[in-house]
């Protein structure tokens, strides 16, 4: 069976800003013993909030247009027909929706918000470093 995993937008930005970042690390090794999965949200939430001209300084537009296109490609989309609101920050509520949606192995974040809820659902939601120890 299929390991599938739903990273935050935080981290996604971070494992393509920083090549030796633990969210990297923690990216590459989600690829290699499962895929990682988007809804239409929490995909237009990355690829809106990577191409920002503030990262300009740490990756050109190409590189991070390249790497939308690859997580599109590498990724599984879900579609999310639920609504979940049970996060402080309503927004971080799409990666709920995903994980519930896909019946995720992990959530991997370090957003507060959502680490605070660990476990939702018996999913465990965990920072890239805990990922990495566990899978």
């Amino acid at each position: 069976m299929i390991k599938i995993f739903v990273f935050d937008t935080n981290s996604l930005i971070s494992a393509n800003l920083s090549p030796y970042s633990v969210n990297r690390k923690a990216y590459d090794r989600a690829r290699e013993i499962g895929i990682p999965v988007y809804s239409s949200a929490t995909f237009t939430e990355f690829a809106e909030t990577l191409v920002r001209p503030k990262f300009d300084k740490y990756i050109s537009s190409d590189k991070r247009l390249q790497a939308i296109t690859a997580f599109e490609k590498r990724g599984q989309l879900i579609r999310v027909s639920i609504s979940i609101n049970l996060c402080r920050d309503p927004k971080d509520n799409k990666f709920l929706e995903l994980a519930f949606e896909a019946g995720a192995a992990c959530i991997i974040t370090g957003d507060k918000d959502l680490l605070v809820l660990n476990p939702f659902e018996g999913i465990p939601i965990l920072t890239a470093a805990e990922f990495l120890k566990v899978f």
